[in-house]
């Protein structure tokens, strides 16, 4: 499948209804999720592999793996809300409705079992400070590469935070438009700049 295509199918999922600003819950932009997701296709880390949509909010992230050929998703998140409407979203494709499990997980640890690869957008701490991080230690532990979407500057912490654990094999820059979700939000639309890191595991 061509990145376009990817993209304009994952314009079809539906955000969050009433979004948690402690959670940091944003809807990832379907040209950027489509960007990581295709990235990793062409890296061969998504056909035929078992992917952890880590944190999956409405799971555009999981959906976009599984319509790349991921012989088994699943979607990790602490929201029961988040993960309603990630169920209906799921349940828009036929493939992914045969490889996309979720889970509820109140608190990001231990999972049931290891990926080929995870995916994530994790909180950016902006609300709790290092938010991020239990994200980062769950990744490095039941997973081969991670594909993460940090605030952008990251990349210096990461390299820091997982030496030993983990090397950075690529990093691309992105943005990312929110629009005014919360009271506190002051513009229509802000464009946030991200960095796409991809992390490889080391045994």
């Amino acid at each position: 499948m061509k990145l376009r295509r990817l993209e304009m199918m994952l314009e079809d999922v539906t955000g969050f209804r009433q979004p948690s600003p402690s959670l940091e819950q944003y809807m990832t932009p379907a040209p950027l999720a489509s960007r990581l997701v295709h990235h990793a296709f062409l890296a061969g880390d998504i056909e035929d592999m078992t992917i952890c949509d880590l944190g999956c909010g409405t799971g555009i992230l999981g959906i976009g793996a599984a319509l790349l050929g991921a012989s088994r998703v699943d979607g990790y998140d602490c929201d029961t809300f988040a993960l309603e409407i990630c169920l209906e979203n799921v349940q828009k494709f036929s493939v992914a409705m045969n490889r996309y499990h979720l889970m509820l997980e109140d608190g990001i640890s231990d999972l049931p079992m290891h990926y080929d690869t995870i995916l994530m957008n994790p909180p950016f701490g902006a609300q709790n400070v290092h938010a991020d991080r239990p994200f980062i230690d769950c990744a490095l532990k039941h997973a081969d590469v991670v594909y993460g979407i940090f605030n952008a500057g990251s990349a210096a912490f990461i390299e820091r935070y997982t030496k030993k654990h983990a090397l950075i094999r690529e990093r691309f820059h992105a943005m990312i438009p929110l629009k005014k979700s919360f009271s506190f939000h002051t513009k229509e639309v802000c464009e946030i700049p991200v960095e796409i890191l991809v992390l490889d595991v080391l045994k």
